[in-house]
């Protein structure tokens, strides 16, 4: 009886280790998959940051390229216009020069017209 009740009793035992053994792994197994989930969780977001920064890297290299070109044309209106500007001022130049040298010779035709009228009414008198 006694020997009955040992057995008994080391029967339930091992029942029960292989019980908590069994709780013991779906813990470890439930909380793996609770882990992973939550890892890939993260990695969703950790994925979309990722994508998302490199979009950003992609339009800041755009738009860096952008600028260096907007700032070589600017560059080269700003010399058209210096140009346009010079001519002008040029042309400026040529139109005064001119009006000196119209003057000039408004000056000396006057002068050879009194002269010349002097001399012919010096050949009548």
């Amino acid at each position: 009886m006694l020997s009955r009740l040992l057995k008994e009793h080391q029967a339930k035992q091992n029942e029960r280790k292989e019980q908590q053994e069994r709780r013991r792994r779906e813990a470890i197994t439930a909380a793996t998959c609770l882990t992973e989930a939550l890892v890939d969780h993260l990695n969703v977001g950790v994925a979309q940051a990722y994508v998302n920064q490199r979009k950003l890297d992609h339009e800041v290299k755009t738009l860096q390229v952008q600028a260096s070109q907007f700032s070589k044309q600017t560059a080269q209106w700003i010399s058209m216009v210096e140009g346009f500007n010079q001519a002008l001022k040029e042309i400026g130049d040529v139109e005064n020069w001119a009006r000196s040298i119209e003057m000039d010779m408004r000056t000396i035709a006057t002068a050879l017209e009194y002269v010349h009228k002097g001399q012919l009414q010096s050949a009548f008198s």
